[in-house]
This record gives structure tokens, sequence and C-alpha cells, in this order.
């Protein structure tokens, strides 16, 4: 039997941390023992599969900061992940035979912006240290081949190291039950709210009447910029006139979210260049036509044309797309079978849970 530790910084319901809890559900399918370790874990607002006696999540550090004054979010996640890594292994007693390490050395330094001089003099022991660490991991799995190439260019000096592509899988079982996108300013979600007010003006009044827009994501008050960009879409609602046609749903059950996808004409997948993004697979497998940006991850999880649409980042394409989505009900509909075939077919979770413990076999012998 595997024993398997998993370490992820903040175990909250962004899909960061979806790919994490799937990942140690299928592991722990396939036999091995699994516990997350984090250093922010609330029990309150969390996936609830980390409710589960079985899997254990260990929380430690959360004492420590989150920022300074506002700054160095960056460092202190360094600083927290560095505490519990430390905890783990001089004083936990815990006995393992592989660490499965999520975002510390990948993520954090491929989502940092540099705009700075003062900034890019903070960044660089740490980005120094992140490419070196990662370096002396015994296997390196990315999300897609676009995150594949994002660590080639960034990691420059481990360019002949290899990196093995593992796409997340949908665990099903939630979607399956008879009847999270977080509010991040590079979510995009503007670009859904001016979409949706220059779709209005394609359609006929009485259609565009009864179009709706609901943004649904992950929402922690703890975070500043979840604060303020909720605060700032709701602003722009009022700037471009869309009063009683947007409602906004912040840390949907998961119940909910189901049903949103299930009784919606489309699912609106707004970040570019996102590195996978498990929401394009969950609309599929509920058949629900995805519009998304034509870049990053959508590239290798939407069919274009097929199980939705892949448009530039504008208003304009968006709406084109979305009006026929709106009027074409054929349409709609073949892109949703196809959309639920598609994920059966690639991103389903037997396939995820064998690919991942493969690899763990391969690192624990």
């Amino acid at each position: 039997m595997v024993r398997v530790v998993f370490l992820h910084p903040d175990l909250g319901i962004g899909g960061a941390e979806r790919l994490v809890v799937d990942a140690a559900v299928a592991l722990k399918s396939r036999g091995c023992t699994v516990q997350i370790w984090t250093a922010h874990y609330d029990p309150t607002h969390c996936f609830s599969e980390t409710l589960d006696p079985d899997l254990p999540v260990v929380c430690v550090g959360d004492w420590l900061p989150t920022s300074l004054f506002g700054y160095l979010h960056a460092l202190c996640a360094y600083l927290r992940m560095i505490y519990v890594a430390l905890y783990l292994v001089f004083f936990s007693g815990l006995e393992y035979d592989v660490v499965f390490c999520d975002q510390v050395s990948v993520c954090i330094p491929l989502l940092t912006q540099r705009k700075t001089a003062l900034k890019k003099i903070y960044r660089a022991p740490i980005d120094w240290l992140e490419e070196r660490t990662t370096g002396m991991a015994d296997m390196i799995l990315v999300n897609s081949q676009f995150t594949a190439g994002v660590f080639r260019d960034t990691f420059r000096s481990l360019s002949r190291v290899r990196t093995d592509v593992l796409y997340p899988s949908l665990n099903t079982k939630t979607f399956d039950q008879p009847n999270t996108e977080e509010y991040e300013r590079k979510k995009n979600l503007g670009l859904a709210l001016e979409a949706l007010s220059a779709l209005r003006s394609r359609l006929p009044k009485e259609k565009a009447a009864g179009v709706h827009l609901v943004v649904a994501g992950g929402y922690d008050d703890r975070v500043t910029e979840n604060v303020q960009h909720y605060n700032e879409l709701k602003d722009l609602v009022e700037q471009i006139h869309l009063e009683g046609c947007v409602t906004f749903l912040r840390s949907p059950s998961d119940s909910l979210k189901v049903a949103l996808l299930r009784a919606s004409t489309a699912v609106l997948y707004t970040p570019s260049r996102e590195h996978f993004g498990i929401v394009p697979v969950e609309a599929m497998y509920c058949c629900c036509p995805v519009v998304a940006v034509n870049s990053g991850g959508p590239l290798e999880s939407v069919a274009d044309g097929v199980t939705g649409f892949l448009c530039e980042p504008t208003a304009e394409a968006f709406s084109a797309a979305m009006e026929r989505l709106v009027t074409e009900i054929p349409l709609r509909k073949d892109m949703g079978l196809a959309g639920k075939a598609r994920v059966q077919d690639k991103f389903s979770l037997e396939a995820f849970a064998d690919q991942l413990y493969d690899y763990i076999l391969r690192l624990s012998h």
C-alpha cells in the first residue's frame, strides 16, 4: 500500500483545490493511504470530499500571516508552505512514500506579475529558489500541453527536464445525482457582462428579455481581491444597464452548481491563458455547450464548433457565439451531447486515476 501526502497552500474551493481533491480521491480508490496537508482549511468552506474522515486533512501554520500590511503575498505563501513541509518532515512522525507537491514550485511564480523594478528584486530570489527546487523533483506533472510550454519558457534551466501531462478529470458522482471559478480579476468576468450587453442588442426585444446571466464562483471574504472585484462587477452591471438581467452567486453549493449547468443554455468561460480550467469539462458533462476564450486550457478541452465555441476575448465574438446557441436549438442540443461524450472519453476519473496511480507506483519502487 503506497502512502501519499499532498501538500497544498490553501485548501479552499477553487479549481486548483478541485484537482488536488480529485487526485487524492483517485489514489484512495486505488488502495493508497492519502493525507492532505495545507496551511489553511475551513470545514465550512471546502469540497465535501474533504469532510470524509478517511481522507484526513491536516492544517498547520495558519497562524502565519498571508501578507504584511497588504503586501508580500507571494513571500508569505512561500514561508507558510515551508513551515508545512518542515512540520511534516521533522515533527509529524508520519511515514510516507510519495509527496505530491502542488502550486508552490510551479503555479505561484508563473502567475505573479512583475511590473516594477522593486518587485523584480523581491521576486528574483524566490524565483531562483523555485526553479532550483523544482528541478530536484523526481517527477514533474503539468495539467496541459499549454502549461508544459509555459514551464519550459519560464524555467529555462530546466528545458531538458521531462514534464508529463496529466489532464484533470471530472469526478462525475456529484453531477450524476438526481435533482468554481472565483471572483478574481484574472477570470475576466467583466467580459461575460459586456458580452451579455452586446447579445441583448443583437436579439429581438422579446428574445432578449428571456436571456439571463448567472455569475457563479468561489468567494472568500478573506481575499481582498474577491471582495473588491465583486463590487466592481456590480458597478459594471449598473454602468451598462443590466439590472435585472444578472444574478451573482457566491460560493454556490455543488448541487446548485449542477442544477445551473443542467439548466443553462451555455457556459461562458472568460479567462485567457488559463492553464487548464475544470469548468468547461464540468459544463460539457452536463450537456451544456461552452463559449470560451481561444487560449490556454480550453484549446485542449473544448472542441471548437463541436462541443462549443472558442472565441477571441471580445464582447462581439462572445455575443455572436451566444446568439447562435440562444437561437439555434438543434445546434445547442447536438453540442451538449457531443460535450458529454468528449468528457467520458477524454477526462474520465477512471483514466485519470489509472494514469496517476501508475506515476505513483513508478516513484515508490
